[in-house]
């Protein structure tokens, strides 16, 4: 057990007792009373099912004049109170759990971000790094390891000579590289382009290779799978890995390999990702925002306290001998980055996030291709965390804190928790409770806490302050996909394992040989969202009855932005000139 793995235990012990403190100074914990139903007494479960008989046996019939309006809604106010209220406030405790346990999470990683920011804290502090002696090819390459650089892709025609020259102009000895692309494209057209790419840039004396296999099997997995297979590249001591769109720049290797080179208990070296489209609509914006929360914010925290996080699938440097004792890549899930990365931590290997470096690359273009990223992301950490909750526990080479941190932190609360308690907590009951003012909602719950994690997210984006109302309303909205995509992979339901490449739209081709896909006719179905438009319908709906009949709540205000964001995601407004994509 490591110093940084007590430091992170303790930051976190500190960060829950302050939220349980924090509870109980504003009353919203009272531990000498039991948790009561809204201000009435507490819900008799055992009498329902014959007060329902008696209430329904009781109706007058169509003979007598049937059922007058009168009749209906008392009958309407004793089902309210007496079922759906006492239902939906047990789901609205549940949900304050969770949101303690969010809260206390967020706290907790920005307590550490922010600390390894004003302390200067880099990773050489805790693991040995030095400059690769010799860096002049005259002198000699033997102090150079062998290195691959794999590059996966499918059907990448807007990107893949960006990647492919990237890796090819990176600083490093040609006789210790090998740069293998992993063409799966299906389209013989592009499948040819990408060959000739590898074939220009091998006459100019660059170590490349071009793989293809007959078929798909395990996507990106398989394919990593695949390359590793190959001769030469069981002769190389480390692997780098790029998507189609990364970009690294000339000294990558130079400042990630030494970290592997000097401290052997190191598997995997992974840096930041930078974007060279993060400005070109609000749709860019909010989503850089989400990742540099990810990467400034979960990266560092775990890398600095417990050498663990997930791989990113990209922009990363692995030990091949740690994914070899991991067993390999797995396509078992969607998310094959985050399994290898578990896998091998398990065995003991650790970790370093190196935030100064960054690699460029593009985020969506398309509120489609967003959510179906963010879809196969949630849905594969979900489903993995059904399948390797056991592992970790039984676990022999990883420290009961770390067993902790990755069951409760990394999967539980981020993967499962997090993407639930908003949208249930956001999206249904705070709406529906305009119509069942027997439901109680603590204020602590539904205004304190989102303040707490608005506040914590706006410390690490000072930069972004302007657009965090808006980041709000479209996070609000993707918790609805992501709440899905967790429930699919933790109950395996259709779709699970299913895989949709991310279509790149390219930024920097320096001649027009390469055409660009032709545009498509799109059906009604393919334009216009339907889920997001019945929710828009369903908000403004409740919030227009809260308006009218606002009791003693006001929600209206809050659930027509939510409305309206719904609306225009429905529509595919992404903050660019044109509203339908």
């Amino acid at each position: 057990m490591e110093a940084g793995e007590i430091g992170g235990a303790v930051v976190f012990a500190l960060a829950a007792a302050a939220a349980v403190a924090a509870a109980v100074s504003v009353g919203a914990v009272d531990f000498s009373h039991p948790l009561a139903v809204g201000a009435g007494a507490p819900f008799d479960f055992e009498g329902v099912i014959p007060w329902l008989i008696g209430v329904f046996s009781g109706l007058p019939s169509a003979a007598e004049g049937g059922v007058s309006l009168g009749t209906v809604y008392e009958l309407w106010v004793r089902v309210r109170s007496r079922v759906i209220a006492p239902t939906l406030q047990v789901a609205v405790w549940v949900c304050m759990v969770m949101s303690v346990m969010l809260v206390v999470e967020a706290t907790y990683n920005c307590v550490v971000s922010l600390g390894v920011k004003v302390i200067g804290w880099r990773p050489e502090w805790r693991f040995k790094w030095e400059p690769l002696a010799g860096a002049d090819e005259e002198k000699g390459t033997g102090e150079y390891p062998m290195v691959m650089v794999q590059i996966p892709m499918y059907n990448e025609l807007e990107v893949y000579k960006l990647s492919i020259g990237a890796a090819c102009e990176l600083n490093w000895p040609k006789d210790r590289i090998i740069v293998q692309v992993l063409d799966d494209s299906t389209d013989p057209f592009i499948k040819n382009l990408v060959e000739l790419e590898c074939e220009s840039w091998a006459s100019k004396g660059v170590n490349i290779t071009y793989a293809i296999r007959s078929s798909r099997k395990g996507f990106k997995a398989g394919a990593l799978k695949k390359g590793m297979e190959c001769d030469y590249a069981k002769q190389c001591e480390y692997i780098a890995i790029f998507d189609a769109d990364f970009q690294p720049e000339p000294d990558f290797l130079l400042r990630t390999v030494p970290f592997l080179m000097h401290n052997p208990d190191i598997a995997l070296v992974q840096a930041r990702w930078a974007f060279v489209n993060d400005t070109t609509s609000l749709l860019t914006r909010v989503q850089k925002m989400f990742f540099d929360y990810h990467f400034k914010v979960e990266q560092e925290a775990g890398s600095a306290t417990f050498a663990f996080f997930s791989f990113n699938g990209t922009a990363g440097v692995w030990r091949t001998t740690a994914i070899n004792e991991a067993g390999g890549w797995k396509d078992r899930t969607t998310v094959e980055d985050m399994d290898l990365a578990v896998r091998a931590t398990l065995n003991g290997w650790k970790f370093v996030y190196v935030g100064d470096i960054r690699v460029k690359s593009e985020l969506p273009s398309t509120y489609g291709a967003y959510c179906r990223q963010q879809f196969r992301w949630s849905c594969g950490g979900a489903n993995l965390f059904r399948k390797m909750a056991m592992d970790v526990l039984i676990a022999k080479d990883v420290s009961l804190l770390k067993k902790f941190y990755m069951l409760y932190s990394f999967f539980l609360v981020r993967r499962v928790v997090a993407p639930m308690v908003a949208c249930i907590l956001y999206n249904i009951i705070v709406p529906i409770s305009v119509m069942v003012p027997e439901l109680f909602l603590p204020i602590w719950g539904v205004a304190y806490i989102p303040m707490a994690l608005l506040i914590i997210t706006a410390i690490r984006n000072p930069r972004n302050l302007h657009i965090m109302p808006l980041w709000i309303l479209f996070e609000n909205v993707m918790t609805l996909h992501r709440m899905r995509a967790a429930l699919t992979g933790l109950l395996e339901l259709s779709g699970f394992n299913q895989w949709v490449v991310t279509k790149k739209a390219g930024n920097n081709f320096e001649d027009n040989v390469v055409p660009l896909l032709h545009k498509t006719k799109k059906r009604l179905r393919d334009r216009i969202n339907f889920l997001e438009i019945g929710f828009s319908v369903f908000l403004i709906l409740c919030a227009s009855y809260n308006l009218i009949f606002h009791g003693t709540t006001s929600y209206f205000f809050n659930l027509y932005l939510q409305g309206i964001a719904f609306l225009l995601l429905g529509f595919n407004f992404t903050g660019t000139c044109a509203c339908c994509q």
